[in-house]
């Protein structure tokens, strides 16, 4: 964590740290616990923020790089056909998106089938794959992998 040595709710909610694929400045990408599709993330931003106009301008402007690196990695990690970035944001308040990629045909990966049961339409984010701890951390290494090194 760089800006804050806590994480925020959402982080915590949806596994940080050990879901943690990307850390980056004022963002962390972590793989989704359930797998509404496969390579399911959630983008949290680190900002206090609750709202998504409360976000900083440093975190708007770090947003094109985080946005770019999930989609070469997710392309890295398996081809999709679209992307989703749902913000919702009714239970946990802090800025986040919901980040789907979707695919016409189930997918496998370590043996389990992941179906996108939205395809072609709204994603079906109470569908999917609740996956064991050890199948997690096998996804999120696969991500990791996959991910774009560089500077962040």
């Amino acid at each position: 964590m760089t800006l804050s040595s806590k994480p925020n709710d959402t982080m915590t909610k949806f596994g940080y740290p050990d879901t943690l694929i990307r850390d980056y400045r004022r963002w962390v990408v972590l793989l989704r616990p359930h797998q509404a599709t496969l390579g399911a993330l959630v983008l949290v931003c680190k900002d206090p923020a609750q709202a998504f106009g409360e976000v900083s301008p440093q975190a708007f402007s770090e947003l094109q790089q985080v946005i770019g690196d999930i989609e070469a990695g997710l392309s890295a990690f398996r081809t999709y056909q679209k992307i989703n970035y749902v913000m919702l944001m009714m239970v946990d308040k802090d800025v986040h998106f919901h980040v789907l990629p979707r695919y016409e045909s189930e997918q496998v990966f370590d043996g389990t089938a992941f179906p996108d049961k939205g395809w072609p339409a709204v994603p079906d984010l109470t569908a999917g794959v609740h996956p064991d701890s050890a199948a997690l951390a096998s996804l999120g290494t696969a991500l990791k992998a996959a991910w774009p090194s560089g500077p962040v």
